[in-house]
């Protein structure tokens, strides 16, 4: 017998071999969508009969009552199971292989974050619960700001940004503020060629003009086109450091200084603490305002497991500018917790020995109902409570509801305090390793831009497989075939055809390996056959998109056929 399958042929002989070509239109393969492979009168649930008065609804919602049905997919519970497990098998993440996207730190998220994330005391933490009651969870708050004050070697600090951009446009926020407060906002913001396409927008949404700085031969800033280029109109140099090209300003103090002989500020992207962490602060060669990546640095989620976070830090001569509410100690005996469950001036003072005054709190049943006291309990060493301060008469506002994103907050104190700050440390060197791992593995079959030791990530550029018609794009897709993630093509800009690979420290040898074996693979490739790298992947369940057509038409949303 013979049977077609899609433009595959199967033929089966009596007797004689079987030979079987990839089924392509089963659903196992190229998943439909629920609006394509819905049927009418399909269901996934069965009411029980109406035992309450029925409802007029038309009557009820008058205008608003819809007179069509919603065009909505009727399908069975297992098709929708099936559905969505199917879809879920098809993701990679960063628990299934190496993640080596560029300037994305694509860490692993340990497990043990997600327990702690997720004790029901943390988890259901409502953010007005009063501050009497919400004491521990400020804490977290507190010791979280205070690991990432010594880690940055900065004064100050606000985690209500919930984003890298979003601490960005908080950071500038504050440079802006504290212009106005000298009497000139001032009207330009630099930024250097290799940015993150985050700082120009920044830059321009509070109000700046940007220019550019030009990158030296060694990827690092241009001293001498940075001083002509700074004067009273700069209001601050935005700088990445390590830089996108994964190189590490080593004159960033004379930077600093240039920017401060004019007035003008130092922001920093710390979008690439990752590998900085235990080795050097930016309090500490000049930096004035900077933002964090809990997301990045310090192993939240990314995307899909997030949300993120980017809290903000600054020298203590901005803090006046932070946004409300700014959570503050008050001193030993400020305030003691009453019968009530309040707080209320007290003159409480140490003990004898130096310790921190006691104090009961009062046992509450969840209706409120009062039971009893607790045992004596100390105060904080550092003080009295946590409380937060809305009183701020120079501060840019509210950047974000409540209080930021508390679950990362959580997360991120756990990583922190089980590596410690040797395993901190530990794990800048261990990502800086991989890094130039990789460097010294493929840097005889691809091009190095810039000669300049790399820090976290290394850039390539396709200059040689370009001589073969195989772009940086043809490369990541081939990567897929191999089992991999795709690296950061095209970026940074000022590198033609970049790939740019950032392993972090969670990779093994063995997996970094894999990976350089990939790569090599793929350089022969481009040589001996580019069409296979061109045309690639070949073994996704999708192809190679039209990426012109997906462009100029995309088609983002199902629209029925009959409206």
């Amino acid at each position: 017998m013979t049977m077609n399958l899609d433009t595959n042929k199967a033929e089966a002989k009596p007797g004689g071999p079987h030979t079987l070509g990839k089924v392509r239109t089963h659903p196992t393969q190229n998943e439909a969508l629920m609006f394509e492979k819905s049927a009418p009168g399909k269901r996934a649930y069965k009411l029980p009969p109406l035992d309450v008065p029925a409802v007029d609804f038309s009557s009820c919602l008058g205008k608003a009552y819809r007179q069509t049905p919603a065009q909505l997919p009727e399908l069975s519970e297992i098709e929708i199971i099936r559905h969505f497990t199917r879809l879920s098998t098809w993701n990679y993440a960063i628990d299934l292989g190496m993640y080596p996207l560029g300037s994305c730190t694509m860490k692993y998220n340990p497990r043990v974050n997600e327990f702690v994330a997720r004790i029901e005391g943390l988890a259901e933490a409502h953010p007005y619960r009063p501050e009497s009651l919400a004491q521990g969870i400020l804490e977290i708050y507190d010791l979280l700001q205070r690991c990432l004050l010594e880690i940055t070697g900065m004064d100050a600090i606000t985690l209500q940004p919930a984003a890298g951009a979003h601490g960005e446009f908080t950071g500038i926020l504050l440079t802006r503020a504290w212009h106005e407060s000298q009497g000139n906002p001032r009207t330009k913001i630099l930024v250097p060629d290799s940015a993150h396409g985050t700082n120009p927008a920044t830059a321009a949404i509070v109000g700046y003009t940007v220019e550019n700085i030009k990158s030296n031969a060694d990827g690092g800033i241009d001293l001498e086109g940075l001083a002509r280029q700074v004067d009273e109109n700069t209001a601050a140099l935005m700088l990445t450091n390590p830089s996108t090209l994964g190189v590490f300003e080593d004159e960033i103090h004379k930077i600093a200084d240039i920017l401060h002989a004019k007035g003008a500020l130092l922001y920093m992207d710390g979008a690439n603490m990752n590998a900085l962490v235990g080795k050097v602060r930016p309090g500490d060669f000049g930096v004035d305002v900077m933002h964090l990546n809990l997301h990045k640095t310090f192993s939240t989620p990314h995307g899909g497991g997030g949300p993120g976070s980017g809290p903000v830090a600054c020298k203590k001569f901005l803090e006046p500018f932070l946004p409300i509410p700014v959570l503050v100690r008050d001193e030993y005996g400020a305030k003691h917790c009453t019968d009530a469950g309040d707080w209320e001036d007290t003159n409480a003072e140490p003990t004898a020995d130096g310790c921190p005054p006691l104090f009961r709190a009062p046992v509450l049943k969840p209706d409120g109902e009062r039971v009893g006291d607790s045992e004596p309990m100390p105060l904080h060493p550092l003080g009295g409570r946590l409380r937060w301060e809305y009183n701020r008469p120079h501060s840019v506002g509210r950047v974000r509801a409540f209080y930021g994103n508390t679950g990362m907050f959580i997360r991120a104190l756990a990583y922190i305090l089980a590596n410690g700050p040797d395993g901190l440390r530990q794990t800048t060197e261990d990502a800086v390793l991989n890094a130039n791992y990789i460097r010294k593995k493929l840097e005889d079959l691809y091009e190095l831009p810039y000669k300049t030791p790399s820090m976290h990530e290394v850039v390539f550029s396709d200059r040689r497989q370009a001589a073969h018609g195989v772009k940086t794009g043809d490369i990541a897709k081939r990567l897929i075939d191999y089992g991999f993630h795709p690296y950061t093509v095209s970026f940074p800009l000022i590198v033609h055809g970049a790939l740019m690979i950032e392993p972090t420290e969670s990779e093994s040898r063995e997996e970094l390996d894999l990976f350089v074996e990939a790569m090599r693979s793929i350089a022969r490739e481009a040589e001996e056959n580019p069409e296979l790298v061109k045309t690639a992947p070949h073994s996704t369940r999708v192809s190679r998109l039209d990426e012109v057509q997906a462009a100029r038409k995309p088609i983002l949303r199902w629209k029925p056929e009959k409206q």
